[in-house]
C-alpha cells in the first residue's frame, strides 16, 4: 500500500476564483508529529542556558504574571454576560494598555524581542472574528495578548489560578464539557457577538482546532464561519533555525517545549493580516465551503499545502496500541477518504465480518474499480478512484480485496493493532502461500505489516529474528502476539528505530478536547468517551 500521487483532490470553491484554485497535494510529513534534534553544540548551549538565563527569564515571566493579575482581576469585575460600555471607559483604556505593555515584557523577557506584524489588523465593525492558522503551540497566545482579542476556551480554564483571571479579562466565549448543549449555546454566542456591529471585542479562532507542525493546514472547523460574518485571516510564522516551538500530539511535551525555548537566545515570531475575507452568499449558506476557501486563502500566504486531514486522524495516528504507525503511513489519507465516502468508523467495525469474509470468498482474484465500490457499497467516484489507486501499486486497474480489508480493520479499531495483524495472519494462507498450520515466513511477515501499517517499504528481519527463537524460519500469529506481549514497544526497536518515538499518556479524561486556545464547537458529533492519544497541559 503505497501513495502514487493522486492526493487530496483540490477543496470546494465558490464560484468567484474556482477556475484558478490550484490543487495542493498533501503533505509529505505527518502534521501531527514534530521530531526535534538537536546537535551537540545546541546541547552545550542549552546547558549553559539552563544554568544562567533560563531560571531568570522564568522568574520575569512569572512575575509578570503575578504583576498583571490584579488588574485583570479589577477590570473583569462585574457580568461578563452584560454588553461592553462604548466607548471604553478611560480607566479601561489605561487597564488596557497597561495589561498589554505587561505582557509584551512577558515574551520580550522569554526571548521574543522583535514581534514582526505585517499588515492592518481590521477594525471589530469590519471583521469581528480573526481566523489564526497554523496553530502549533501555546505561544500562539502571542497574537491574543497583542490584541487583547476574545477567545474560544474550555470553561474549566476560568478556575486556573491567576491565568484564569487574566483569561476572563478578555471576555472569552467559553465551551462547557458538562452542558451537552454548550456547541449550540457557542455558536449562537459567536453570531451575537460578530453581529453586535463592533461593541464586542474581535474573537480569535483557531480553526484546525489542535496543534499540528506547520507543515499543512489541516480540516478547518466550521464553527468561526457559521454566523457568515466577515473574518480576518491571520497566519503566524516561527522562522527560527531551531524549532522549539511546535508542540503537537507527538513530539516534546509542554514543559520540555518550555524549557527549550526559553534557551535559546533569541526566539522569532512573525503575524501576518491578511485582507478581510467577505464571503459570498453560497459560502453563507454552506460554511463548510466558507472554511475551505478561508483555508485555501490562507495556505497561500504560507506556502504550504492543505489536507483533509483531522483532530480524527490524530487521534488514529497516535492511538495507543502494541503496533503504533509511523510518521510515512498511507492510512492517515486512507481514512481521509473513509470519512469521505461517508463511511463511519462504528459501521464498518460492524460490517468488518461481512468484508472480510467477502475478501476471504474472492480469494487471490483481484478486482476493477466497479467491483471495489460494490464491495463497499458506495458508488465510483473521484473519491473511490483516490482510495483505489492506494491499493493498486502496480497500476494495473485492479486490488486486492483483502489489502483493503486490512487498511479498514486498522482505521475501525486503531488502538486493536494485534486484531488486525490477526486478521492479516488469516488472510496469509491465500495471500502469500502460509503454511498450513497458519504459520508465515519473513517475506510473508513483511508483506503483513506492510498491508498493517499502510507503508511501501518495511524490513523486518530483526523483528522475525526476534521472534523465530527456534530458528525454524517461520512463525505463527501466536509466536507474534506472544513476543507483542512480553516486548509491548517492539515496533519502535525493530521497525523503525531511527525515527523519534514518545511516550503517551493512557489516562482518560470526559471529552478529548483540542489543545489550545479554541476548543472544537462546530455543531457536529462530539467524540465523548474516547481515550485521548496523549494528555496535554492547558
Amino acid at each position: 500500500m503505497r501513495l502514487r500521487g493522486c492526493g487530496p483532490r483540490a477543496a470546494p470553491a465558490s464560484s468567484a476564483g474556482a477556475s484558478d484554485a490550484r490543487l495542493l497535494a498533501p503533505p509529505g510529513r505527518n502534521p501531527f508529529v514534530h521530531e526535534l534534534r538537536l546537535s551537540a553544540l545546541q546541547k552545550a548551549q542549552v546547558a549553559l542556558m539552563t544554568l544562567t538565563l533560563f531560571p531568570v527569564r522564568l522568574l520575569v515571566a512569572a512575575a509578570m504574571m503575578l504583576l498583571a493579575w490584579p488588574l485583570a482581576l479589577v477590570a473583569s469585575l462585574g457580568s461578563a454576560e452584560k454588553e461592553p460600555e462604548q466607548p471604553p471607559a478611560l480607566w479601561r483604556k489605561v487597564v488596557d494598555f497597561l495589561l498589554k505593555a505587561i505582557m509584551r515584557t512577558m515574551w520580550f523577557a522569554g526571548g521574543f524581542h522583535r514581534v514582526a506584524v505585517k499588515g492592518r489588523q481590521a477594525l471589530p465593525t469590519e471583521a469581528a472574528i480573526l481566523t489564526l492558522a497554523p496553530h502549533s503551540s501555546y505561544f500562539d497566545a502571542i497574537p491574543v495578548t497583542m490584541t487583547m482579542s476574545s477567545i474560544v476556551m474550555k470553561a474549566e480554564s476560568r478556575d486556573i489560578p491567576i491565568w484564569g483571571t487574566l483569561i476572563q479579562y478578555i471576555r472569552p466565549v467559553f465551551v462547557s464539557r458538562s452542558d451537552q448543549d454548550s456547541r449550540r449555546k457557542t455558536v449562537e454566542e459567536i453570531k451575537r457577538r460578530a453581529q453586535s456591529n463592533g461593541k464586542w471585542p474581535q474573537i480569535m479562532i483557531f480553526p484546525e482546532g489542535t496543534c499540528t507542525n506547520r507543515t499543512c493546514l489541516i480540516t478547518f472547523k466550521p464553527g468561526a464561519f457559521i454566523p457568515g460574518a466577515p473574518v480576518q485571516p491571520v497566519v503566524l510564522r516561527y522562522p527560527n533555525k531551531l524549532d522549539t516551538i511546535t508542540w503537537t500530539w507527538q513530539g516534546p511535551g509542554a514543559l520540555e517545549i518550555l524549557w527549550l525555548t526559553l534557551c535559546q537566545f533569541h526566539n522569532q515570531v512573525e503575524i501576518e493580516f491578511l485582507p478581510v475575507y467577505s464571503p459570498s452568499e453560497e459560502e453563507k449558506r454552506n460554511p463548510a465551503l466558507y472554511a475551505s476557501n478561508v483555508r485555501r486563502v490562507m495556505a497561500e500566504a504560507l506556502g504550504v499545502s492543505v489536507t483533509d486531514y483531522t483532530f480524527e486522524d490524530c487521534q488514529l495516528a497516535l492511538a495507543e496500541g502494541q503496533l503504533r504507525l509511523p510518521a510515512d503511513t498511507c492510512l492517515l489519507e486512507f481514512a481521509r477518504l473513509v470519512r469521505g465516502l461517508g463511511l463511519k468508523p462504528e459501521k464498518l467495525e460492524k460490517d468488518l465480518d461481512r468484508y472480510s469474509e467477502r475478501a476471504r470468498m474472492k480469494g487471490g482474484e483481484k478486482i476493477g474499480i466497479a467491483e471495489f465500490a460494490a464491495s463497499l457499497e458506495v458508488p465510483v467516484s473521484d473519491l473511490l478512484e483516490d482510495m483505489f489507486s492506494l491499493f493498486d501499486e502496480s497500476g494495473s486497474g485492479e486490488v486486492d480485496l483483502r489489502e483493503c480489508v486490512v487498511a479498514l480493520s486498522v482505521v475501525c479499531r486503531p488502538a486493536r493493532t494485534l486484531d488486525t495483524i490477526q486478521l492479516a495472519f488469516k488472510f496469509a494462507l491465500q495471500m502469500y502461500g502460509a503454511q498450513e498450520d497458519g504459520s508465515v515466513g519473513e517475506g510473508d511477515l513483511s508483506c503483513i505489516l506492510k498491508t498493517a501499517l499502510g507503508v511501501a517499504e518495511l524490513t523486518v528481519t530483526d523483528l522475525f529474528r526476534a521472534i523465530d527463537q527456534e530458528e525454524k524460519g517461520k512463525i505463527t500469529f501466536a509466536d507474534f502476539h506472544r513476543f507483542a506481549e512480553m516486548y509491548p514497544a517492539f515496533a519502535e526497536e525493530y521497525l523503525y528505530p531511527d525515527q523519534t518515538h514518545f511516550e503517551s499518556c493512557a489516562e482518560t479524561s470526559p471529552a478529548p478536547i483540542p489543545n489550545g486556545f479554541c476548543a472544537d464547537f462546530s455543531p457536529e458529533n462530539s467524540d465523548a468517551g474516547r481515550k485521548p492519544v496523549r494528555k496535554k497541559l492547558d
